[in-house]
């Protein structure tokens, strides 16, 4: 398993722990027994017991934060009222759900998601290939003819190359960025802005959907001696009072984009575009290839520049 798997998933399972030790003295608490949580245990466990009182220390002070800003997670309408903790499945991400730690009561029909990451801030790692329709996939809109016709030739040539060697690299290809990634990527950036022509509005908002989840949720960030909590508040969900009791804190809601302002290089790049949107929304999609070795796909690693001003984001420090 990959080193960042490994770490985030052991984040998710010690911050499950503290939301369940924090908040079982406080109201009904259950922890739902699934195959993410068996999984993300035992990545917990892989690491020593300093790594885990790291994991646990940084996770305890996300934890007493969310609770001061939610207070559903510590109030429930009566003892019946029980608030279920779970690990979610990596195939969520798939359908456009970044959450990976879910808190839910089905009384108050509320729940809130945390998105968990271990040093990393890549929002999606998406791939490119001649069968992958990108616009069908991400914003509902299928890509042209013309996109498919102009990066026929490029994923054919690396179709051949696997075909006749399994273990030919891409070092081996001359030019490689020339002949492979700037043309992909100038077809990438051609279709992207024709998409939003044709679908005016739709194609910003869609895109930003797509890329940071279709569902409000806190992103927490675990750095060293630090931690990240910000507020994705795009439909109001987030923050909500229960009864007379009011958050600590406001999350704003999030405006979301409706303008494709520009998709251009990044500082003259032959790997990366930045993609800018009205409201402050900045994305840079870098492509890459994902193995050593020649095959017929490349991967995007898709990362927030910047995001509106309006997100909520707060800094905790931790003592070691």
């Amino acid at each position: 398993m990959a080193i960042q798997v490994l770490t985030g998933k052991a984040f998710e399972y010690a911050l499950l722990l503290e939301f369940y030790e924090r908040l079982k003295y406080l109201t009904s608490v259950t922890i739902i027994d699934n195959d993410p949580l068996k999984n993300a245990k035992k990545c917990f466990e892989s690491f020593d017991e300093t790594d885990q009182s790291t994991y646990r220390i940084t996770s305890s002070a996300a934890v007493n934060f969310l609770l001061d800003i939610e207070p559903r997670l510590s109030h429930g309408i009566s003892e019946h009222d029980t608030l279920q903790l779970e690990i979610v499945s990596d195939q969520q991400g798939q359908s456009g759900d970044v959450r990976d730690v879910l808190l839910i009561r089905s009384l108050q029909n509320w729940e809130i998601g945390i998105s968990a990451k271990n040093n990393h801030r890549a929002v999606k790692h998406s791939r490119l290939s001649q069968s992958i329709d990108f616009g069908d996939k991400w914003l509902g809109i299928p890509c042209s003819n013309e996109y498919f016709e102009e990066i026929e030739s490029i994923f054919s040539m690396l179709e051949s190359i696997k075909k006749k060697d399994k273990s030919t690299k891409w070092t081996s290809i001359e030019d490689m960025h020339q002949k492979v990634y700037i043309p992909i990527l100038e077809a990438f950036r051609k279709e992207l802005l024709r998409l939003d022509k044709e679908n005016p509005i739709i194609v910003a908002e869609r895109l930003v959907n797509y890329l940071i989840g279709n569902q409000d949720f806190y992103k927490v960030i675990k750095g060293k001696n630090k931690i990240e909590i910000q507020g994705y508040n795009l439909h109001g969900t987030l923050n909500l009072p229960f009864e007379k009791v009011k958050p600590k804190a406001k999350i704003p809601k999030l405006k979301l984009p409706t303008r494709l302002v520009e998709v251009v290089y990044e500082n003259e790049s032959t790997t990366t575009l930045k993609v800018s949107l009205n409201e402050g929304w900045n994305i840079s999609f870098r492509i890459h290839n994902a193995s050593s070795r020649v095959e017929p796909s490349l991967k995007f690693d898709i990362n927030l520049i910047s995001v509106p001003q309006s997100l909520f984001a707060n800094h905790l420090f931790i003592k070691e």
